[in-house]
């Protein structure tokens, strides 16, 4: 079992090429992943989505991938020539303005050519894409191993965290189980009490049977507590598979709250009503830690 909670950061160089990728995975209901790529490598967003998807299932994931190129062909630096031989005339001319002197141009008056904008221009050059894309792969590969490393992890403290709450529903629901069969007998004896401060002397026995067999027809929880079983015993089953479980987990959440709020609704008996508070309470728990299951 995983969490959907992990972080992986690798740096991989090869030949003056140098990518570093940073992944960080949150909860999220289905896989959404949000790149940062540099310019150079935006073509190759495609291939690292298709390689996140071969990994992880659900979850929130930023991708932040840097690349650096220092390889000697990586750049080519151009001299605008057109451009140089205007300011060289400017520059001559402005001395012969200045100091009637002959028409000649220095070093340093070169230097200060060369330093005006746009004289000299650097370019970056195509990217090898194949290149790119294999040191690409092995840094997310990497950063992979790191984020899958954590969610284990984290999926294992999960596990133990919902194997609690869980145990504490089963508990919960024993105990309803054993208090069930009191609803009718207790609706009884209250029937007979109000009957009684009502001034009836002589009760229908018949009649009377016929009320409280309505009621405990009308407050019977056997299928619920039988479902509520079954879906405890299902969870406890996926929380030992190795497949995803994420999706599974959240609809059994849903289906005991579903069987919890209907025992609560039907039997009105006020320590049944207590165990149902306590009930819906761990079921609560569940369902915000199953959030955070791949």
């Amino acid at each position: 079992m995983q969490s959907m909670t992990g972080y992986g950061r690798r740096q991989v160089s090869l030949d003056g090429r140098e990518i570093t990728v940073e992944l960080k995975t949150v909860n999220h209901r289905f896989l959404d992943v949000s790149c940062r790529l540099p310019r150079p490598l935006s073509f190759s967003e495609d291939t690292l989505r298709k390689q996140l998807g071969q990994a992880l299932r659900r979850g929130h994931v930023d991708v932040n991938v840097t690349y650096v190129n220092l390889r000697q062909d990586a750049r080519e630096v151009r001299v605008d020539e057109g451009l140089v031989l205007q300011y060289k005339e400017a520059l001559l001319n402005a001395r012969q303005i200045a100091r009637k002197e002959r028409s000649s141009i220095r070093d340093e008056d070169v230097a200060w050519i060369v330093a005006q904008p746009d004289v000299m221009q650097v370019t970056v050059k195509e990217e090898d894409q194949e290149a790119v894309l294999s040191l690409l792969r092995e840094a997310v590969r990497e950063a992979l191993d790191d984020v899958c490393a954590m969610r284990k992890k984290e999926g294992a403290a999960l596990k133990t965290d919902l194997k609690l709450h869980l145990g504490e529903v089963a508990r919960l629901r024993d105990r309803i189980a054993v208090l069930a069969p009191r609803v009718p007998l207790t609706y009884q004896e209250k029937l007979k009490a109000r009957l009684k401060e009502l001034g009836v002397q002589e009760l229908d026995e018949q009649r009377l049977a016929q009320e409280v067999a309505l009621m405990a027809d009308k407050c019977a929880i056997d299928e619920e507590l039988s479902r509520l079983e079954s879906h405890i015993a299902q969870m406890e089953e996926a929380l030992e598979a190795k497949e995803e479980i994420g999706r599974r987990l959240d609809f059994l959440t849903q289906e005991l709250n579903r069987e919890v709020n209907t025992i609560g609704s039907k039997a009105s008996d006020a320590e049944i009503t207590k165990l149902v508070v306590a009930a819906k309470s761990e079921i609560e728990k569940l369902r915000e830690q199953v959030q955070n299951v791949e």
